[in-house]
């Protein structure tokens, strides 16, 4: 059993250190395919322009507010 949630931790990890998450405000997709870090960094610089409604999505997420 500690075997798995090592592993399940690990594959959390990966996750975040890929290119699956993406930047959205209320009004638009404001950037994709972005790493998890850069995705706070990009939430953190939009915020301190007062862009509203800012998240950070999955990329299929995002796909999917833009059509």
């Amino acid at each position: 059993m500690g075997n798995t949630e090592l592993s399940e931790s690990d594959n959390l990890g990966s996750e975040l250190l890929e290119r699956i998450w993406s930047v959205i405000s209320f009004d638009k997709c404001e950037a994709t395919h972005l790493t998890y870090s850069e995705a706070i960094a990009m939430m953190d610089d939009l915020d301190s322009q007062r862009i509203p409604g800012l998240c950070i999505v999955t990329n299929e997420a995002a796909d999917k507010i833009s059509q």
